[in-house]
């Protein structure tokens, strides 16, 4: 069943973070319009931290397993209903990335 979902979903992922959101972003004053910048802030949400360390290949959208994409694809239709707030993901996506690149203690 997941496999005939699959390529639905990932469509869905492309327009979202292609197309539609970036469309919208400008005259909502969100602080990104790029779309790799709206796939970054909703794989991070979906994966609680930097998407790279729990997505091994690339493109990430496409090796994410299936409730990872679907909770990301969720986060952005909120985002595109006005149900969560776009600059708050986006400053804890920005928050993880930089604590994932500060070196540990001793170091």
């Amino acid at each position: 069943m997941e496999s005939e979902d699959r390529p639905a979903a990932e469509a869905r992922w492309l327009k979202l973070t292609r197309e539609t959101l970036p469309a919208v972003a400008r005259t909502r004053r969100w602080p990104v319009v790029a779309d790799h910048c709206f796939q970054r802030i909703f794989l991070d949400n979906a994966c609680d931290g930097v998407w790279y360390d729990r997505i091994p290949g690339r493109p990430a959208y496409a090796h994410a397993d299936r409730a990872l994409l679907d909770r990301a694809i969720a986060l952005a239709e909120a985002a595109l209903a006005g149900e969560v707030d776009l600059a708050v993901l986006n400053r804890r996506s920005l928050t993880w990335r930089r604590k994932r690149t500060v070196p540990l203690s001793g170091s």
